[in-house]
């Protein structure tokens, strides 16, 4: 582990709810480095995923700075955004976010197809990528053949074909059983010690969280410690 790719300073977000003012976000400050598996950890309503949306930029602070791969995010305009998501990020959904009319190579290969590159190519990247997630056999079928964890897989190889530096995981495996959200976190923890890439994951779960490189707790929108 190296440089920061990540890096929030005194991060707050502020949201109005009708005349009432909500601080979702109370100065949040946190640095991420290359190849770092890291999990933010809270209860619902706590800001985790408030925060995650900021460092992701889906979403934009009230306050304060998010640099991600050298890039001040919080100051780009939407169609700067867009182009840096795509560039740079890759996103695991707790709906997983397949869509219903694509079979999995198509699903996967759909990224890489904004990027520009030939059919031929993406197929076949997504077809080895795939392969690599033990999905050789399901490479035709469309998500409602598939189980949870096999599209949950599709999904993390989607997020993966774009090769991203950063990968943002919003409770990756809410709708898995256990044993499918052990093999699924582990594919992760091989993804970022293996591919060098980065991981931020929220979840409410300190057992999912266990098996981050660190933990980030966070309480009514502050960073309460860490371990």
């Amino acid at each position: 582990m190296g440089e920061s790719v990540i890096s929030a300073k005194s991060v707050y977000k502020i949201f109005k709810l009708g005349e009432e003012y909500v601080i979702a976000l109370k100065g949040v400050s946190l640095e991420v480095k290359k190849g770092e598996f890291v999990a933010i950890v809270g209860t619902s309503g706590s800001g985790k995923s408030t925060f995650l949306n900021m460092l992701a930029g889906l979403d934009r602070p009230t306050k304060g700075e998010i640099i991600i791969a050298g890039s001040h995010i919080e100051r780009l305009s939407e169609a700067e955004l867009v182009k840096f998501r795509r560039d740079h990020v890759g996103f695991i959904f707790q709906a997983y976010d397949l869509l219903p009319q694509l079979d999995a190579v198509e699903n996967v290969a759909l990224p890489l197809s904004f990027k520009g590159m030939a059919k031929k190519k993406r197929t076949e990247t997504a077809i080895e990528l795939l392969k690599r997630l033990g999905l050789e056999k399901y490479m035709k079928h469309k998500p409602t053949e598939m189980s949870g964890g096999q599209q949950q897989r599709v999904g993390i190889a989607r997020a993966l074909v774009v090769k991203p530096e950063i990968i943002f995981a919003d409770e990756p495996t809410g709708n898995l059983d256990t044993k499918t959200t052990i093999e699924v976190l582990h594919i992760l923890q091989d993804v970022v010690h293996n591919e060098g890439n980065t991981l931020v994951m929220v979840t409410h779960d300190n057992n999912l969280a266990s098996y981050a490189d660190r933990r980030i707790h966070i309480l009514d929108g502050e960073i309460v410690y860490e371990d």
